[in-house]
């Protein structure tokens, strides 16, 4: 089943009485134990990320300067953050519904969970905690281009939801801001937060040779369907962050017409109209089948 990963809240837990779904992060609670994840995450993809995620990503950890050794403290965070680019980081229980994301998204504010993974969880966990929405999402809000588009990604969610087409505009999400590549004079660099964040798939998604790396068309994307269980069989490359600025641009509603009329993509698909840049062997996701 297809998700959002900001979708409904996690099993049948009540909202938080804020009607944002916002809450305290509670950072003065975190145990010394949830100090040391965060600690062997951080050291773990900063060793690992640069010469593989692109130049402003890079330079974002760097001008935030994050706590390496202790879960940061959003308010601090968002102090810093904010002189930079007018985003804050807002503390919430964990998934919240598709509207409150949005409209958080939309006013500036990112909502992140406070909660941190467990240490026997450390190269996979399927809902986001705090190191994936921290350490792999705020260092790009500290780039304005890409601040503005995550700004822009909120409004027309909001629009999307009440038109009904709110799956095609969630693989935008997937496939940028989680799990995007962009195409530099070095070849290809990291900016998507879920690979960012994820020691084994920031070398999955630009070494190994079994998943597609393909040209980032909007309905290619669109009509094209996601993993949430494992590393993605495709990824979509951009040429510059200008190029998803341009969507804040764009009519959506004669896409999402056409998008409509034309059957879904499965994830490992080629498509006669891609610009195949790197035509992925499968061998990965092949072998999982069979053992599954």
């Amino acid at each position: 089943m297809e998700s959002t990963k900001h979708g409904a809240a996690a099993g049948n837990a009540e909202p938080p009485i804020s009607g944002d779904w916002t809450i305290d992060q509670g950072w003065e609670s975190y145990t010394a134990e949830e100090h040391a994840v965060w600690k062997t995450l951080y050291e773990r993809q900063s060793k690992l990320l640069p010469g593989r995620a692109c130049d402003e990503f890079i330079r974002g950890m760097r001008d935030l300067a994050m706590d390496t050794d202790r879960i940061p403290d959003f308010r601090r965070l968002s102090d810093v953050l904010g002189m930079r680019t007018g985003w804050r980081v807002v503390a919430v229980p964990g998934l919240v519904p598709d509207e409150v994301f949005f409209d958080h998204l939309a006013n500036r504010r990112f909502p992140a969970g406070q909660f941190i993974r467990r240490p026997d969880q450390l190269d996979y966990l399927e809902e986001p905690d705090v190191f994936h929405d921290v350490f792999g999402h705020v260092p790009m809000l500290a780039h304005p281009v890409f601040a503005d588009y995550m700004e822009a990604y909120g409004k027309g969610g909001l629009r999307a939801q009440g038109m009904g087409v709110l799956a095609n505009l969630a693989r935008v999400y997937w496939y940028t801001v989680e799990f995007g590549l962009i195409r530099s004079g070095n070849g290809l660099g990291i900016y998507g937060s879920g690979i960012a964040s994820s020691y084994t798939e920031t070398i999955f998604a630009l070494e190994d040779p079994s998943p597609n790396r393909i040209r980032f068309d909007l309905e290619r994307v669109m009509r094209t369907l996601y993993r949430i269980d494992d590393f993605q069989e495709t990824y979509f490359v951009i040429d510059s962050f200008d190029e998803l600025l341009t969507l804040a641009d764009i009519d959506f509603g004669p896409i999402y017409q056409r998008v409509a009329a034309l059957p879904d993509l499965e994830p490992g698909t080629i498509d006669p109209g891609d610009e195949v840049l790197d035509k992925g062997t499968g061998a990965y996701h092949s072998a999982r089948r069979r053992v599954a």
